[in-house]
């Protein structure tokens, strides 16, 4: 295949997975360079973030849909013309990659004439939330706010990054929560001072659960579903002692090359919380928790195609016993940070009401934090980030947390 084709054809693989067969885009394993494998990941998630709308600019083009993967070429030029690719080079690429597969090779002279046929320039419209999302998201948040999350979904979120105080970092944008926001692509590891390890990628929503629990030097802090590690480099960074604790050995692997890349330290261990007992009880917790995902949904447009929300009942209760654990685990007096990265209320607010109801003598702590705005505090305590939020910045992972005190 030509230069620029294969990735492109790696694109369409990927989204033949998540379209066709339910898998998330990390889970595609395609054999290319770094560089190649970066950019059919962009190009999927391009299209996945467009779904609608170009298919929408295909139907006056098309008298029947074609078979998948044809669909998924012709959604991607579509998609790439939009965003300023050449349409010259598209339709040829679209071409070559529809050929190279015998079952769509006769589907070229289509793919070809619809192209040439759809007008190139930007998509109008934005891609919707599922329905088994949209519709509690409308009822918690009402349809302006909704309106606003898909916006923001549309578009190729920025790349933040958590600075230790002093490090080499790239040039980028300083965010008020203490976050660096760099423009989206490019590949992380080429980035000014990534070997010296003193950064890491992690969305500025996804910061703030670590600030809020404000570990200190010599603390014993337990970080549970610790991985990939950014909450556990935040811990470690402020001087505490950390056990960094996931059912996920391959996880944990990636949680490992962080420390070893920071120079940072912890104890990590593989197991399942629910049955792993410490040896001692830990000054502070930071509980984020496994749960939809739904806030993430900027940085994994695969998600909404690939989940429908049947695992939503089992997370609650997966939640809410995590927590109750958690806090059995705590000295007198400690603090827990519950989050989630999820924009449902039963995985955030939902959570808390019940854990204060469960526990007596458990209070909600809420504190400032820089850059925090007060309209994202909730009536009980809690912090609420959502996309819609610094939308002109290119938004935020959606988040609840809350910082839990014990009984003294």
């Amino acid at each position: 295949m030509a230069e620029g084709v294969k990735a492109r054809a790696a694109a369409v693989a990927m989204l033949d997975a998540v379209l066709g067969e339910g898998r998330m885009l990390a889970e595609a394993d395609m054999a290319l360079p770094p560089e190649d494998r970066a950019r059919a990941l962009r190009l999927a998630a391009a299209v996945l973030r467009r779904l609608e709308p170009a298919d929408r600019a295909l139907a006056a083009h098309l008298r029947k849909r074609p078979p998948l993967r044809a669909m998924n070429i012709l959604r991607l030029a579509v998609v790439e013309r939009s965003l300023g690719a050449p349409g010259h080079g598209v339709v040829n690429a679209a071409v070559e990659i529809v050929r190279a597969n015998r079952k769509t090779a006769h589907l070229a002279g289509l793919v070809n004439a619809v192209l040439r046929a759809v007008p190139e320039g930007a998509l109008p419209g934005v891609q919707k939330l599922p329905r088994w999302l949209r519709q509690p998201l409308v009822h918690a948040w009402g349809r302006e706010v909704v309106a606003g999350i898909e916006a923001v979904h549309a578009a190729e979120p920025p790349l933040d990054l958590t600075l230790r105080p002093g490090a080499e970092a790239p040039e980028g944008e300083a965010l008020p929560t203490g976050s660096l926001r760099l423009a989206a692509g490019g590949q992380v590891s080429a980035l000014k001072g990534y070997a010296a390890g003193g950064w890491w990628v992690q969305d500025a929503a996804a910061a703030l659960p670590a600030r809020l629990l404000d570990a200190r030097p010599g603390e014993r802090v337990l970080d549970l579903c610790a991985a990939p590690g950014g909450k556990t480099l935040q811990l470690a960074a402020a001087g505490a002692s950390v056990v960094a604790l996931d059912v996920s050995e391959v996880r944990l692997a990636r949680l490992r090359e962080n420390l070893a890349r920071t120079g940072l330290t912890a104890e990590v261990v593989a197991a399942d919380a629910l049955d792993w007992q410490p040896g001692e009880a830990f000054d502070a917790i930071l509980l984020d928790a496994p749960c939809s995902a739904t806030g993430t949904i900027r940085r994994h447009p695969d998600l909404p195609f690939v989940k429908d929300g049947s695992d939503l009942p089992g997370l609650v209760a997966l939640q809410a016993q995590l927590l109750d654990r958690a806090l059995s685990w705590l000295k007198p007096g400690g603090r827990l940070v519950f989050a989630t990265c999820s924009l449902l209320p039963e995985e955030g607010e939902g959570q808390l009401a019940g854990a204060l109801a469960r526990h007596p003598g458990l209070a909600v702590e809420r504190v400032d934090l820089p850059g925090v705005e007060t309209g994202w505090w909730t009536e009980a305590g809690g912090l609420r980030t959502r996309p819609d939020l610094w939308a002109e910045r290119g938004g935020m992972d959606g988040f609840f947390m809350a910082r839990l005190r014990a009984a003294g």
